[in-house]
């Protein structure tokens, strides 16, 4: 194998299953498969598929990069535990990434990243060289008024895996490893249930 840092990156928190492969800069294969429901089903065969196609071994891999939003919760969930998953098992290091900075990766610095949430709702994040503002979730109208005159880049439902990829071997090269964690933003769809929890009896 190459000495190339070997990373396998992939995603699920908007609504597809979408992973890659990338051995130093070269993009080895790349997958997108559109799905709204089934992802935590489909997500391992697919690696599975990526890898065998590549002729690629998992111990074969130097990390793992993985999207951890913001999007779907479930979504993200299926990801991010997949990622810790095989972190522990692969004794190889998991790379979170943010859609913020995968649809940002190749702009300058500041730019205002700007992500769809639906509902006539966005997510926005100020990424700079030197810090990053905490997400917030605002409507459109709010969206006008406080990127006016600013650098920005979106709003997007989704981002490109490749970047996710780049962006993890970039954190694996530099050492900046920390734990990949979901980003949630907004407050779940799901409600709580109505009906009182059952009573559990002596």
């Amino acid at each position: 194998m190459s000495s190339e840092p070997l990373i396998l990156a992939f995603d699920t928190s908007a609504p597809h299953v979408a992973a890659a492969l990338l051995s130093g800069d070269k993009i080895i294969s790349e997958r997108i498969e559109p799905m709204q429901k089934g992802q935590a089903e489909r997500l391992f065969s697919l690696l599975e598929e990526l890898l065998t196609e590549a002729k690629i071994m998992w111990s074969d891999l130097s990390a793992i990069g993985v999207g951890v939003g913001p999007g779907n919760f479930t979504g993200i969930r299926i990801s991010v535990s997949a990622a810790r998953g095989l972190s522990l098992s692969l004794g190889i290091p998991a790379v979170g990434v943010s859609s913020f900075e995968a649809q940002a990766i190749d702009l300058a610095r500041p730019v205002t990243s700007i992500i769809d949430a639906r509902r006539e709702m966005v997510y926005i994040q100020e990424l700079s060289e030197s810090a990053e503002s905490l997400p917030e979730l605002i409507n459109m109208d709010e969206l006008l008024i406080r990127t006016k005159g600013l650098s920005t880049v979106g709003p997007m439902q989704s981002v490109s895996v490749v970047a996710i990829a780049r962006i993890a071997k970039q954190r694996y090269t530099e050492c900046n490893l920390a734990r990949p964690t979901p980003l949630y933003v907004r407050a779940p769809d799901a409600a709580p249930p109505r009906d009182p929890a059952p009573v559990i009896l002596p």
